[in-house]
């Protein structure tokens, strides 16, 4: 059974930073993908960042570019999310994600989003 566990999240003000974690167990880092995407309530979904675990490519939403890092630990199997100078509109429930295939459907909602993901961590960023 897959199961992935976020954590991290919380209370920051605007230009402050958080780092996510998430843990994954029952899913190999060495097949498909894992990242990241947030909801946030009467909005769209939106893809934040993800890792190809073949070679390791790294992919990014537009608006979290040059902000966001997104980092893998294999020995914990652990996916990392540094995020810098938040902004309000980064507010929302995180996902951490995991497919099977590649980052297509961890970034988007291509036939019904990913295989995996786990219950989300609230980011609020305060103006």
């Amino acid at each position: 059974e897959v199961q992935l566990v976020e954590s991290g999240g919380g209370l920051v003000q605007t230009g402050g930073s958080l780092r996510l974690s998430c843990a994954a167990s029952g899913f190999s880092f060495d097949e498909g993908a894992i990242g990241w995407f947030r909801q946030v309530p009467g909005k769209e979904r939106e893809g934040i960042s993800c890792i190809r675990n073949y070679d390791g490519r790294r992919s990014y939403g537009d608006p979290v570019k040059g902000r966001f890092t997104i980092s893998r630990d294999n020995a914990k199997n652990t996916v990392y999310l540094q995020m810098n100078n938040l902004k309000p509109e980064d507010t929302g429930l995180y996902y951490c994600a995991a497919d099977t295939e590649s980052c297509l459907r961890i970034l988007t909602n291509t036939f019904g989003g990913a295989d995996y993901r786990g219950k989300g961590t609230l980011v609020t960023v305060s103006s």
